[in-house]
């Protein structure tokens, strides 16, 4: 479990009642049953009705990412390839057949068969680019959804708030709970702008940077692969993979590979 997510969720929506109720207002006010059906009830209706089935129905897929996903460590994988590096140029590409298992990453399990396959480097990188083409695609349209929501929600609030004045001004025979009423009105537009802000679009944001981490740490692989493949040097393919870690990161990695690790 990600709990950063839900610690940022928290504080989003914390601040916002916090500071209503520092002006006076009640955690009870913000409560409206018929403002957060027109405004969620209708969100998912125009995104359902914007996307195919088979999109949708990676929702919930996507929702676990958002608070399940861990950080993806680039130097553990550039330390492992050239440890690999080490072996194969030692006993050959076939000695690495016996590191292909069940625990180890699908994305460089499938690398590694198809080297020990025999498959010619250019068809390795031609099927490796292609799956991480459409991990791109999955994702982006995930993260399509979720601003599809964010940009419903705040026209589904306005569409609220409409209902609600026209309610109240179909009946102003009352004057003295009409700022009420009318206070009310305005929750469907809070739900509305406050679900795509605090919600909808953060989750757009955070499967796109997720998007990124996986797009690159599969470049790397890709990378690492490659130069296996064509008995690139330990030192020279751990250099070349270098470029894709940080300052942090090839600091990391230094530390380790002096300290025997690697």
């Amino acid at each position: 479990m990600n709990v950063f997510s839900i610690i940022f969720i928290i504080i989003s929506f914390g601040s916002m009642v916090g500071a209503f109720i520092m002006e006076g207002g009640s955690p009870a006010m913000l409560a409206s049953a018929s403002a957060a059906i027109i405004v969620f009830g209708g969100t998912i209706g125009a995104v359902g009705l914007g996307f195919s089935v088979n999109k949708l129905k990676n929702i919930p897929a996507m929702f676990k990412l958002i608070f399940t996903a861990k950080d993806r460590d680039l130097v553990e994988i550039v330390t492992y390839f050239k440890q690999l590096s080490f072996k194969t140029r030692k006993e050959g590409l076939l000695s690495i057949e016996g590191e292909i298992t069940d625990d180890l990453d699908p994305f460089i399990k499938k690398g590694l068969q198809l080297v020990v396959d025999g498959v010619d480097p250019q068809m390795v990188k031609t099927i490796l680019e292609f799956e991480l083409e459409s991990t791109y695609d999955r994702h982006k349209n995930g993260a399509a959804i979720f601003e599809a929501a964010g940009g419903f929600a705040p026209t589904m609030g306005i569409i609220g708030t409409v209902m609600g004045l026209v309610m109240v001004l179909s009946n102003l025979a009352d004057p003295s709970v009409l700022g009420e009423k009318i206070a009310s009105a305005f929750i469907a537009t809070l739900y509305g702008v406050g679900s795509a802000n605090l919600l909808w679009l953060p989750m757009a944001s955070k499967l796109k940077d997720l998007n990124n981490e996986e797009i690159k740490e599969k470049e790397l692989v890709i990378e690492a692969v490659l130069l296996m493949q064509e008995g690139a040097n330990p030192n020279i393919l751990a250099e070349k993979l270098k470029g894709f870690l940080d300052k942090k990161q090839i600091k990391k990695f230094t530390e380790m590979d002096n300290g025997g690790v690697a």
